[in-house]
């Protein structure tokens, strides 16, 4: 597939079913050892990788020998914990050989609809990737409940995309593509190779949620693929159950390509400067020519904070002679902006009393 080959920022979404034997709560080691071959393989054209994985519940759950059928919050939270420390090591385990660093991230929905968390998460994935590792992200069963759960990781991973600008999402599935219907039922059902529009019509087609394999995963999937597509990342399903599944997706193999309507820079750029700002920042005409040679703003480069906004929080760009030159989201308050205001980045922990980001405004975060 020319999409995946072509891909800087890749991230594969996992399901525990993949990862775990449901009869026995083992590990499927051969499995992922196939899967890590891929990721090295990906790493070692270039691309940066991200794996979204379920599994801990399942770990943990044969680990603590827990009932069969529905689990209460309390033992889904305790198997979580249990399971959480043994997927890491897995992954560790099994990409250390191939010279791949790994790191556990574990994110609720909070993460990412407080503007300030979601910056955090937003860093502490760009600097992991940065540094060549490859952030193994999991929602943090251990303490969420069904109030701030994503509620599958087909949306997970589609926000983590979207989070880290991938410019594509792998959903490895137990089918291998989107389907006009249940192909166990209907013997007429044809995949569809690749959709460039999420028409009423299919999203009619994927269901209801929880109601079969045409229907039961493909509704979240759909949505998982608007939240990508809109935000400039392609997506595809494929077939994950087979052995160095992306390999094969690369080789060809039988899937579905949900189309990007634009790239994840201009989403990104559109969704910053449609957000209504809460304050200004003036910039002198040093910083100007930076911006505009697309450099991050520098507190040095500030010549007066307007308003009161927090961190996170949407600003406009003006210049020393009233021009607007855009917007972008603060990375810091405005009273820690004026306390820094026209200072060094290596002056401010000495000034707020803590280590603070050298940029005000990060560039990734900035639409001029």
């Amino acid at each position: 597939m020319a999409a995946l080959n072509d891909a800087h920022r890749i991230v594969i979404k996992i399901g525990s079913a993949l990862l775990v034997d449901a009869a026995t709560g083992a590990l499927k080691s051969d499995w992922l050892l196939s899967l890590a071959d891929d990721v090295a393989l990906l790493k070692a054209r270039g691309a940066d990788v991200v794996l979204v994985s379920s599994g801990s519940i399942a770990l943990g759950r044969g680990v603590l020998r827990l009932p069969a059928g529905t689990l209460s919050l309390e033992q889904s939270q305790a198997a979580a914990a249990v399971g959480q420390i043994r997927l890491a090591r897995a992954y560790e385990e099994a990409l250390a050989p191939l010279g791949a660093t790994t790191a556990q991230v574990l994110v609720t929905l909070e993460d990412s609809a407080d503007r300030r968390r979601y910056l955090n998460t937003r860093a502490t994935l760009e600097t992991l990737l940065s540094l060549g590792v490859v952030p193994i992200v999991n929602e943090n069963d251990t303490v969420a409940t069904d109030e701030i759960r994503f509620g599958d990781n087909d949306r997970l991973a589609a926000q983590v995309a979207v989070t880290v600008g991938a410019d594509h999402l792998v959903l490895l599935s137990d089918v291998d593509g989107f389907y006009s219907g249940n192909p166990k039922d209907d013997p007429s059902a044809t995949r569809y190779d690749v959709i460039d529009a999420i028409t009423p019509e299919i999203e009619a087609m994927a269901g209801d949620a929880g109601t079969g394999l045409s229907k039961g995963g493909m509704k979240t999937k759909v949505m998982a693929a608007k939240t990508a597509t809109g935000a400039g990342c392609d997506m595809t399903i494929t077939l994950g159950s087979r052995m160095a599944p992306l390999t094969a997706l690369a080789g060809g193999a039988a899937a579905t390509l949900f189309t990007a309507r634009t790239d994840p820079k201009a989403a990104r750029k559109h969704w910053i400067s449609s957000m209504k700002p809460r304050g200004a920042v003036v910039v002198d005409a040093g910083a100007v020519a930076a911006l505009k040679s697309g450099k991050s703003l520098l507190p040095a480069g500030l010549a007066e904070v307007r308003g009161s906004f927090q961190r996170g929080d949407p600003v406009e760009i003006h210049g020393t002679d009233g021009s607007h030159l855009g917007a972008g989201l603060s990375r810091y308050s405005a009273a820690e902006a004026r306390a820094i205001q026209g200072k060094r980045s290596d002056e401010i922990e000495a000034i707020l009393g803590y280590p603070g980001r050298a940029a005000l405004i990060h560039r990734d975060d900035m639409a001029l």
